[in-house]
């Protein structure tokens, strides 16, 4: 596999982290006991941390793409393993 394909599959597996991370850990101004902002949405969050939700996405990231690299490599699931409507024997 070339790097370059390593690369995007990476950023594609922190890119579906990073969206999947976004709402843990957030808290809201009603549940942190904070005074809104006048105007503010009731779900807006209070304590945004991106470099947090990036370094939790780039964990994510790295070791979802060994697995994937890893699956590549030695072949332990394949397209034939999911294939839950396999095809019928052909008739002779």
């Amino acid at each position: 596999m070339q790097i370059t394909s390593i690369a995007a599959i990476y950023f594609l597996f922190w890119v579906m982290s990073a969206f999947l991370m976004l709402p843990f850990g957030v808290r809201t101004a009603e549940e942190a006991g904070e005074a809104k902002v006048p105007g503010q949405a009731d779900s807006a969050p209070v304590n945004f941390r991106p470099g947090k939700l990036a370094l939790r996405a780039t964990i994510i990231a790295a070791v979802l793409t060994a697995l994937f690299i890893a699956n590549y490599t030695y072949g332990w699931v394949t397209a034939a393993d999911i294939d839950v409507l396999p095809k019928p024997p052909a008739a002779a």
